[in-house]
């Protein structure tokens, strides 16, 4: 059957050139291919001699002799140098197959065929490449046909696939991977085809005949075209990258693994509350790092009635499910793997909130007693296929599980998996640990402020009094805020706010310390501003070490880094209930607010003061009169400042809350803590109101006395009258004689002029004033002495008595309680026969 050849053949490529020699040994026939080889064309050589157009001068001798033999009849093979005509020497080297010819009359001729040996030495070298290439690659090489089926494979692919390089022609790429694969490879081989865009890194993943291991290639698809430049197949080359993908793989892992690591650093411990922490830790470790995940700790560290249990965690202890969190729908509560897996589980899966245990042998239960994580095995058919159990574990010690499960689809965990569940248990362990430590600090602390605060509603003469403290919330450590209302002698009332900078339970130890100090002081009956000087020495000792208050030249010498820098600011007010007037004295503190009636409300005009212990400045006093029924307010600043206002705002929007129609106290403390933008739990805050209820002038009896024996028997007189008119008859024989005594006292060791006040409130109090500076002392006196028991038998017959300092002497009170109808009480024999 004939058919030619299409173009692109061989012939195409060697370059076959034909011309015929006459009987005269010139040219008469000259081929189109001998033309393009030699370059000139028929017109032009036909009739010519060749061997004098194409052979160098030096050869021509030896060509015409040949050519002589061809037209005797004798074929001739060989490789003749030609030129092209017009040059002088050989351009190229042609292959020259002569044979011997007639013509029709009968006369020699030849016809001769020429090859460029330049060509044919061109295919032989780009054939032994291409078989080198292709033979000798360590990559494996396929040729498809147009058909898509393979045409050639090399040695290395063979390999890989088994048989030999040529039992691999006529098969497809189905023959060797999944049907997914294959079918994506076909349609990658037919875009090549079609469109002649190559095809790099195609990633295709299969298995080795014989082997079960999943294996990846990378394979690179382009066409193969004819010498015409028609497409006669696709080539693909293919390189194994398992390795690379695998390093890749891990390499992702790893960078997966520190990102989780980075978010968890992050997002775990923002807060100080226990469930927060578990529930952040679940946050970073769902979906991220496994498909369900649940948190258990021990049911004594939330109560806080037990400490945990130590390195090695009770098994049997109960737990508390504190948070869970799930990437799939319709998943399981986790305990151990399911509510089926009874060796791992209770009786049912745990809800957060419920209380649980883990049997003694079960595996979460060998974590804890371990403390090391344990992988709980799976339940058959269940969506769980791979569950970490991991002790918490901070400092030693075990405060819980964390449970990592993966779903059926997920890949199992891993030993660096496992390494990173531990890492993130340890992490969240670490802010639980502390949170727990925090919560329990934070309770004492807590506990201790609140003890010293007063208990219940106080109460003061002349004064109606409401309070309010609001600690700051869990979020905030407990501050050194307090208050204190102290009933001094005379129905006078000490009302003291104070603020110790600072936080935790230094601040509230040294609140402590101050409030005490304040209270000691205040009965010593000091002035208001040296009642401060006092607290300034005290604040400035409470953080120097044992010893180092001697003097302040050795503090000196020693350095401040020996001691710890003590701060609060203070203030501090005496009201009298009888005149009325308050005494104000303030160590860098708020200044109060009053709200006369009627009137808006102002800032008293209290000089600011240092805070307490920063030492070396006096503090003033300012005294101011108080209207009858105006509105006191004692306040510290985490009622008036905030992160999103400054202090000048808070304390213009407290006069304007405070300035209004008159309510109750009570009431009042409440509008002014609901109304005002406290933004309460950034800070402590303390209020301290007082509505001023001065003793009417029939409460108070005031004398004043010559200094002479018979003011005895006037004061005596002068008492009985004003119990009698109060009708206070049960108490008239106690108070002649504790008067006498002391009116007696001021006559014999006093001085100046003598004056005899009664008091008449929610007791009855005596006081004796004189100019003489010497303090009354209680002695015993002796069995033979006939005096010296006068204050003996104030102290025995009053409920309370004392002195204080006045700016013009002194003042010697007691006190009594009014009657309640039974009668005054007589002391006891031995309580008299003790004055002897």
């Amino acid at each position: 059957m004939w058919q030619s050849n299409p173009p692109g053949s061989i012939y195409d490529y060697i370059r076959v050139a034909s011309f015929s020699i006459g009987p005269d040994g010139l040219v008469d026939q000259w081929s189109l291919r001998a033309a393009e080889l030699f370059g000139v064309s028929a017109r032009e050589i036909r009739g010519t001699d060749p061997v004098e157009a194409f052979i160098p001068a030096e050869l021509r001798p030896r060509g015409h002799r040949k050519v002589a033999e061809i037209l005797d009849g004798k074929e001739w093979t060989g490789l003749v140098p030609f030129r092209v005509p017009g040059e002088r020497h050989a351009r190229g080297l042609a292959e020259v197959y002569v044979m011997p010819s007639e013509t029709e009359h009968g006369e020699r001729g030849a016809v001769c065929i020429a090859v460029d040996v330049r060509a044919l030495r061109q295919i032989e070298t780009d054939l032994a490449s291409s078989q080198a290439i292709f033979g000798q690659s360590p990559f494996g090489f396929l040729l498809f046909g147009t058909d898509l089926t393979v045409k050639r494979a090399n040695q290395r692919f063979a390999t890989v696939f088994g048989g030999t390089a040529e039992e691999h022609r006529g098969r497809t790429v189905h023959d060797y991977l999944s049907p997914a694969e294959a079918d994506r490879l076909t349609a990658a081989l037919r875009r090549v085809l079609e469109t002649g865009e190559a095809v790099t890194d195609l990633e295709i993943t299969g298995t080795a005949p014989g082997t079960t291991e999943r294996r990846h290639w990378s394979v690179n698809l382009y066409r193969v075209h004819s010498g015409s430049g028609r497409p006669i197949g696709v080539a693909g080359l293919s390189t194994d990258v398992t390795r690379r993908h695998n390093a890749a793989r891990e390499a992702a892992s790893a960078r997966r693994n520190l990102a989780l690591l980075n978010e968890a650093t992050a997002r775990i411990g923002t807060s100080l509350d226990l469930e927060t922490t578990a529930r952040e830790l679940l946050d970073v470790a769902v979906p991220g790092f496994c498909d369900l995940a649940a948190v258990d700790l021990y049911q004594g560290l939330l109560t806080g009635d037990e400490a945990p249990p130590g390195r090695a965690g009770s098994p049997t202890a109960q737990l508390r499910r504190v948070a869970s969190a799930s990437a799939v729908s319709d998943a399981p509560a986790l305990v151990g793997p399911s509510a089926a897996a009874p060796e791992c589980c209770t009786a049912g899966p745990a809800r957060v909130g419920a209380v649980h245990r883990y049997p003694f042998h079960s595996a979460c239960a060998k974590a804890l007693r371990t403390g090391r994580p344990v992988l709980v095995p799976a339940d058959d058919g269940g969506l769980v296929h791979s569950t970490l159990a991991v002790p918490m574990v901070a400092h030693d010690t075990v405060v819980g599980l964390v449970q990592f499960s993966r779903a059926k689809g997920s890949e199992p965990f891993g030993e660096r998996d496992r390494a990173l569940a531990v890492e993130l248990a340890a992490r969240a362990a670490v802010c639980i640990d502390n949170a727990r430590l925090y919560r329990r600090e934070h309770e004492r602390a807590l506990i201790l402020q609140r003890s010293l605060l007063p208990p219940g509603d106080p109460e003061a003469a002349g004064l109606d009094i409401a309070c309010r403290y609001l600690p700051g919330n869990a979020a905030t450590e407990v501050g050194g805020d307090w208050f204190d209302v102290i009933e001094l002698p005379g129905h006078r009332t000490a009302l003291v706010v104070g603020d110790v900078m600072g936080r935790g339970l230094r601040a509230a130890v040294a609140m402590g310390e101050l409030r005490t100090a304040v209270r000691t002081l205040a009965q010593l009956d000091l002035e208001p501003a040296e009642v401060l000087s006092h607290l300034d020495e005290i604040a400035r000792g409470l953080g120097a070490p044992i010893g180092a208050q001697t003097s302040r030249t050795a503090h000196k010498q020693r350095g401040p880094e020996l001691s710890e820098v003590y701060l609060a600011t203070c203030v501090y007010a005496v009201y009298d209930a009888v005149t009325r007037r308050c005494t104000f004295a303030n160590a860098g503190h708020l200044p109060p607010v009053l709200v006369a009636p009627g009137e808006e409300a102002r800032l008293l005009d209290v000089p600011p003061g240092m805070p307490l212990g920063v030492g070396g400045e006096p503090f003033e006093e300012v005294e101011v009169e108080l209207p009858e029924g105006a509105l006191l307010s004692l306040y510290t600043d985490g009622l008036v400042e905030s992160r999103d206002h400054g202090l000048d705002e808070g304390l213009q929007e407290l006069r304007r809350v405070l300035t209004g129609p008159e309510m109750a106290l009570e009431d009042a403390c409440d509008h002014v803590l609901n109304t005002l933008d406290t933004r309460h739990g950034q800070d402590d805050i303390a209020l301290l109101m007082a509505r001023v209820r001065g003793l009417p002038a029939e409460a108070v009896g005031d004398w004043r006395l010559p200094r002479e024996p018979r003011s005895v028997g006037r004061a005596r007189e002068l008492a009985r009258a004003q119990l009698t008119a109060w009708e206070l008859e049960p108490l008239i024989d106690t108070v002649e004689l504790l008067v006498s005594e002391l009116v007696t006292n001021a006559l014999r060791y006093g001085e100046g002029e003598i004056r005899l006040r009664l008091l008449r409130d929610r007791t009855l109090v005596c006081e004796v004033w004189d100019a003489g500076l010497v303090q009354p002392r209680r002695r015993r006196a002796r069995d033979t002495d006939e005096g010296g028991r006068g204050l003996q038998l104030v102290g025995l017959l009053s409920a309370c008595w004392g002195s204080r300092r006045t700016p013009r002497g002194k003042t010697v009170w007691f006190e009594l309680a009014l009657p309640d109808g039974e009668g005054a009480a007589e002391p006891s024999v031995d309580q008299l026969l003790s004055m002897f």
